[in-house]
């Protein structure tokens, strides 16, 4: 808000040093809470501790020499415009700005840039985040929502900091699971097709559940069922082979059931707005990492113990020096010469970076999988990948149920579209006891809209590296830290400029200063608009969708609180009044971008 007048500052200071011989360290500014006034801070530690490094500052203790810096420092500023006085503190500077000036610039600055409030400058950086990659032949269950809806606030954070973003899926498309649906398929239910896009997904599901049961061990079974449990797997193996021969027949049927799991996909993806740019898909990927396995091996970074009936290794400890276990030695290629998940990841990666130029990779995937993108992060380095260093997985823990854990293989998973539409069904229940005069048509939407907020934000309210049990009950109540009441602070601030029929036009809120005594609400809500552009960056920097998750509860509460306590449209001064309205509408421009972010919708009505 106050760039022109820090860039000023910031300008005294270098030039103090560089006339000083004081070798400066990058300036790091930090808002200053309110307490009178509003303000921004930097502090002198770090070059106080250079200089000692150095040898320079006559031994003084670092604190005192970064007093003693902050003090030259503020003597050579002098005054600036717009602020109200400058102080040295401990080693920091601190510069205050006028209260009613810094009211004014906050409110103006959203009012101007409106859905660009908050977004950063490009960062020159591109990065690809890869989410929402369920396997196929099964359907996509609450587990996958969260992986999803994690990544693509990651992508919409990272896009909005600056960085230009690409979204990537990377379905698992191939392998035994896939292969088990297509036997019980072509087995059982040859010619059969339910109609309907879910109906299809999971129909899928259901029969990898009967295929699961057919060919598991059980406790007691007579030979014959042993017998026929074993001739069960034995041609469930051979379609694999085929299917890896390129057998007509096999590649049709599994193209065919690969399409309706797709579909299903797709279309939830759409229920959701998530868009992806990139697909990749596991069987891609399986020729290509068989020739990178050699590459790995001329450069000497794999290991070739075929000859002897092993396998094709990398002795990942040994090759980057390191002289205390930490990634140990992964296969990867089998001695029958099949490839491994390691092994097409790394085909993955080579694509994304020399197709795609892209300078950082976030995997979305669940935790169980730290150890192997660690490795394969590591074998990407010593591949000489410069951006293995910005490889970073973001981990999610698993959801579960109040009985116990997720499985498919028993059938016990909770379906996305159920949760979906049990969603929609509830809220629309609760809108027309409460809202009989929004056409239906418009319930319909809205429901959807307050349903899907409070799904996903029953996921992003929990840091990505917890477990969550999910309820149907508790994902879906209104009450508390949820969804619905962030969307509620935005409807009640539409609530506000409709009535003072202005909304939607700034230019007729009328010209206002905010040169009044501010009441703590409104102080407040200030200092939490002003917040939203650092939240922006700090949770896309860190990768972190839980930040934004938390500024938007806290925005909402203040909000709250603030519509509660403070008279707007009843305000009898047409300053104040006028000035009021304009920090309603600015909190509902912030309130609505950080919903955008976290993939929720603003309703103006609920």
């Amino acid at each position: 808000m106050f760039e022109k007048e820090q860039q000023l500052i910031e300008g005294k200071i270098k030039a103090y040093c560089v006339a000083n011989d004081i070798a400066l360290a990058e300036l790091k500014w930090q808002p200053i809470p309110f307490s009178g006034e509003w303000g921004t801070s930097t502090s002198f530690f770090q070059t106080a501790a250079n200089e000692a490094r150095a040898g320079k500052g006559d031994k003084v203790p670092v604190p005192q020499r970064a007093q003693e810096i902050a003090e030259q420092v503020r003597a050579e500023i002098g005054s600036v415009g717009g602020v109200s006085h400058i102080e040295a503190v401990k080693g920091y500077i601190n510069v205050y700005y006028k209260t009613s000036d810094y009211a004014q610039r906050v409110v103006d600055e959203v009012l101007a840039s409106r859905t660009d409030f908050g977004r950063g400058d490009s960062k020159n950086e591109r990065v690809m985040v890869e989410y929402a990659q369920p396997n196929t032949h099964h359907s996509f269950h609450i587990g996958h929502y969260r992986n999803t809806i994690l990544g693509e606030v990651l992508a919409r954070l990272t896009e909005f900091a600056g960085f230009d973003t690409i979204r990537a899926s990377y379905p698992g498309d191939i392998g035994l699971g896939v292969i088990t649906v297509m036997w019980a398929y072509d087995k059982f239910y040859r010619g059969q097709e339910p109609e309907g896009i879910h109906e299809r997904g999971q129909w899928l599901l259901k029969l990898y559940v009967e295929a699961t049961q057919l060919l598991e061990k059980k406790d007691g079974e007579t030979p014959e069922q042993a017998a026929k449990r074993e001739a069960h797997d034995a041609e469930r193996r051979e379609m694999y082979q085929k299917w890896d021969a390129g057998d007509e027949y096999v590649r049709e049927l599994w193209k065919t059931t690969r399409e309706w799991s797709l579909e299903e996909l797709r279309d939830v993806l759409d229920m959701i707005d998530v868009k992806m740019d990139v697909w990749f898909y596991e069987s891609d990927v399986d020729e290509p990492s068989k020739s990178i396995v050699e590459e790995l091996i001329e450069k000497n970074i794999a290991d070739d113990e075929r000859p002897e009936g092993g396998a094709v290794i990398v002795k990942i400890d040994e090759k980057l020096g390191l002289t205390k276990e930490k990634y140990r030695t992964n296969v990867i290629l089998r001695r029958d010469g099949t490839t491994l998940y390691l092994t097409k990841d790394l085909a993955l990666a080579k694509e994304k970076f020399e197709k795609y130029q892209v300078d950082r990779s976030i995997y979305v995937v669940d935790v169980r999988q730290s150890l192997h993108l660690q490795q394969a992060f590591a074998i990407l380095k010593l591949w000489g990948f410069p951006q293995a260093e910005k490889c970073y997985h973001l981990g999610y823990g698993f959801v579960s149920l109040p009985e116990g854990a997720m499985s498919a293989r028993r059938g016990r998973v909770v379906l996305f579209k159920n949760v979906y539409d049990e969603a929609i069904k509830r809220v629309l229940a609760v809108e027309s006891e409460r809202s009989g005069n929004i056409p239906e048509a418009e319930r319909e939407s809205i429901a959807k809209q307050i349903g899907l907020g409070a799904l996903a934000y029953s996921m992003l309210a929990v840091d990505n590296n917890k477990d969550i049990v999910f309820d149907m009950n508790e994902a879906l109540s209104f009450d508390g830290r949820t969804g619905p009441y962030i969307q509620n602070a935005h409807v009640r601030a539409n609530s506000i400029l409709k009535k003072s029929q202005v909304e939607g036009q700034t230019p007729e809120l009328g010209p206002a200063t905010f040169d009044f005594e501010l009441t703590k609400h409104e102080v407040e809500l200030i200092e939490h608009i002003s917040r939203f552009p650092n939240a922006v960056q700090q949770a896309a920097n860190e990768y972190r969708p839980l930040v934004m998750a938390a500024y938007a509860y806290d925005l909402a509460n203040t909000f709250h609180s603030f519509y509660h306590a403070v008279p707007v449209l009843q305000s009898e001064d047409e300053n104040i009044r006028n000035a009021r309205l304009r920090l309603v509408s600015a909190s509902k421009q912030v309130i609505a971008n950080a919903l955008r972010l976290l993939d929720i919708q603003a309703p103006d009505v609920m």
